[in-house]
């Protein structure tokens, strides 16, 4: 009998090479989103430590380079790679499995998806000998400063590689292919079906509209930007920056929509009622992408020279965005009004996931008011609005689907149900932390992307306590991390074939069993037993295989 290499094993085992087209390359795009998104943390780490050890020492680790170009892959690789991909990994997945349609160029797909992927390693660039002043091949420190922009030849001292404009193109690129090719297939999808798409689905072909919409304008400055580079055409500072904002604000709203679809999914199903009105939920969804695609992410860019009227319908609009989002929390409390929902880990993601868009959404208002955005926008006040979002509404309803996505996929269930729930207790413990610590410095104006600031008492203990609740977040999500791959490899098996979704999601709901207690000193050492059990398993493999 052949013997088969445990290397060969869990390759297997994590990409489910034994699964049909559609769970493989969910799972692919789930991988590299983790992949890519493990690097942003990185990157996101060196930002709090080079801030902790100017506030605690006065001593500054990395470079102004590295420092800047930190937060930028920070941002390009978690609310690109990681977010959107998985995005499309959730909504690909599902838009399959639940409308029952065959895939078809699977070719199509899978250029789109690998372009993708290729993109992220450009942003970085290979070294690129050039006779440019202040050339900086490696880290991507681009936008701009008033009028002049940053990174272009012959507009400033410093020139960004060329590969940082070539991985947009292709991230573009992958984009369109992959958004594209799910709206084909909803189209495909309509001409047989009978009934109206579940609200779930609506807000996924919602979204995937959108990112064709809000990626148009990148294009466009993305195509100018090169042909500046390469001395083809001249720059319009301001033109260039309206036409990229549309993205910058698109994706705020790209990555928080599908948070929104998993709560119109998630809370009638564990509630174990219907959906109170489904056609305020379609309605919401319509209402969602016309007041997105409106030109909001002018808003980016209020103290751009833009006429003044320009902005008030910018606000607006913005402001609009509060009409389907009342429309959406009404339709689920009255859902879930009256119901007994047991205690589960998947259950606590999703009331997160809930309560931090309500809060979140609080404080979008107050930015978006014109006054308040002129005063705050360029302040860490900001950085704290989103990263609230990202962290309290984003990150939850994207860990509560995939809770039970993974074993829907894989016919295995969670390998430690201790350690999902030491990881919601130390993610949130952080995360907290990080908020209180970025709205702390915010309030006290200080300037975002500020390498050295005064040291005053608010900077310091916000700084510091900011930083060790990235660290603790951080912990927490390697333990998650390693608990889903024991969970590929040693996982016990479910049935879970032929059921519905709502009973696959609550049969998983109910595997997490609330503890009487968690002890937060395990959370340190729950990776660490982890990793030896991880540890142990290749070495039984290997000695099988001897």
């Amino acid at each position: 009998m052949e013997k088969s290499n445990p290397l060969v094993k869990l390759v297997s085992s994590i990409f489910l090479l034994d699964k049909d087209w559609v769970t493989r390359v969910t799972m692919a795009m789930i991988v590299l989103s983790l992949i890519w998104g493990i690097l942003g943390i990185i990157d996101a780490l060196m930002v709090r430590i080079e801030e902790a050890s100017w506030a605690l020492f006065q001593y500054l680790p990395l470079s102004p380079q590295e420092y800047e170009g930190s937060i930028t892959l920070h941002g390009i690789r978690d609310l690109f790679g990681f977010a959107q991909q998985l995005i499309f990994a959730v909504f690909f997945y599902f838009t399959f499995k639940m409308l029952k349609v065959e895939p078809r160029a699977k070719w199509f797909f899978n250029i789109g998806f690998i372009l993708f992927n290729i993109s992220f390693m450009l942003f970085e660039g290979p070294i690129i000998l050039t006779n440019q002043p202040g050339f900086d091949n490696y880290f991507g420190a681009t936008g701009w400063y008033y009028l002049s922009p940053l990174g272009l030849p012959g507009y400033s001292l410093y020139v960004a590689s060329s590969t940082w404009y070539w991985g947009w193109m292709l991230m573009d690129i992958g984009t369109y292919m992959t958004s594209g090719y799910l709206i084909y297939h909803f189209y495909q999808a309509t001409k047989t079906m009978k009934e109206k798409l579940p609200v779930f689905l609506t807000f996924g072909l919602m979204i995937m509209l959108l990112i064709q919409i809000g990626y148009a304008g990148e294009v466009v400055a993305n195509v100018w930007d090169l042909t500046t580079f390469y001395g083809i055409t001249g720059m319009d500072v301001i033109a260039n920056q309206v036409a990229f904002g549309d993205l910058w604000h698109a994706i705020v709203y790209i990555t928080w929509f599908p948070a929104v679809a998993s709560l119109y999914l998630l809370i009638p199903t564990l509630s174990g009622k219907p959906l109170y009105s489904e056609r305020a939920g379609r309605l919401s969804a319509l209402l969602y992408l016309v007041f997105s695609a409106g030109g909001i992410g002018i808003h980016h860019i209020y103290m751009a020279d833009l006429p003044l009227a320009l902005k008030l319908v910018v606000e607006a609009i913005t402001l609009g965005v509060v009409i389907p989002t009342m429309m959406t929390f009404f339709n689920l409390w009255a859902t879930v009004k009256g119901s007994t929902i047991k205690l589960n880990i998947i259950a606590l993601w999703t009331a997160t996931a809930w309560a931090g868009s309500i809060a979140g959404g609080v404080l979008g208002i107050f930015n978006a008011i014109l006054a308040n955005d002129a005063v705050e926008h360029e302040t860490e006040f900001i950085v704290s609005h989103f990263h609230q979002m990202i962290y309290w509404a984003i990150v939850p309803a994207g860990f509560a689907v995939l809770y039970y996505m993974i074993p829907m996929m894989t016919g295995r269930m969670w390998y430690s149900n201790k350690t999902a729930w030491i990881h919601y207790a130390g993610y949130m413990l952080g995360t907290v932390m990080i908020i209180v610590g970025f709205s702390m410095v915010g309030i006290g104006g200080l300037v975002r992307k500020e390498l050295i600031f005064p040291l005053i008492p608010v900077y310091i203990f916000g700084e510091v306590l900011s930083t060790v609740g990235a660290v603790i977040a951080d912990v927490a999500t390697i333990g998650w991390l390693i608990n889903l791959v024991l969970t590929l490899i040693k996982g016990k098996p479910v049935e879970l074939e032929g059921q519905e979704l709502p009973q696959v999601i609550n049969t998983v709901a109910m595997s997490f069993k609330a503890p009487d207690k968690i002890d937060m000193r395990q959370l340190v050492s729950s990776p660490v037993n982890l990793v030896k059990k991880l540890n142990i398993h290749f070495i039984h493999s290997k000695k099988q295989d001897a």
